[in-house]
């Protein structure tokens, strides 16, 4: 058996493309599916390294909450897909329950670096209001984390191009399919 837990973000929810498309490519590949629901983040986080913290820690909690009866040694392979403070909640959720959980880090932050990488695939957009490009470049990098880039992108990796993002969601899942 097999387990993706989706972690999402601030606005960004399960529905949205990025982890939509995730999530019945992990259904596809014969994963069972929980998909978490954040609510009430504190107001006016962009920027705001205080709030973003109280946010991530906001999101783990939740995380904790939902998933407190999952049996997660009744799975053979777990992997949890994040998106921006999803990527560290899910990250310090795996963390601080010993899991062997691979992860996926959709437009990861920089305090997502702060936890153990290990078995990580990140992917960014390099117009993203929410992270600094050279920072993320340089983090995935010091961690050995593969990064994907996505020229023009925002932070949910999308541009002013349907087209060029269609393309952008096609690379991303197929990045993911080989990953999982």
């Amino acid at each position: 058996m097999r387990l993706c837990v989706l972690f999402p973000g601030i606005g960004y929810h399960c529905d949205k493309p990025l982890l939509y498309y995730s999530s019945r490519l992990a259904r596809s590949r014969g994963y069972d599916l929980l998909a978490l629901k954040f609510s009430d983040f504190p107001e006016g986080a962009k920027g705001d390294e205080d709030k973003m913290r109280k946010a991530a820690g906001h999101a783990l909690s939740q995380a904790e909450e939902q998933l407190t009866s999952v049996d997660f040694t009744g799975y053979d392979e777990t992997v949890f897909i994040g998106k921006s403070i999803g990527t560290k909640a899910a990250l310090a959720f795996r963390e601080k329950y010993g899991l062997s959980a691979k992860v996926v880090l959709l437009t990861p932050l920089e305090m997502t670096f702060e936890h153990d990488t290990a078995d990580t695939i990140a992917f960014h957009g390099t117009s993203d209001q929410w992270a600094i490009t050279s920072v993320i470049e340089r983090l995935a990098h010091e961690n050995g984390v593969p990064l994907y880039e996505y020229e023009y992108a925002n932070h949910s990796i999308e541009t002013d191009d349907v087209f060029r993002n269609i393309e952008y969601l096609r690379d991303i899942v197929e990045k993911i399919d080989r990953f999982l």
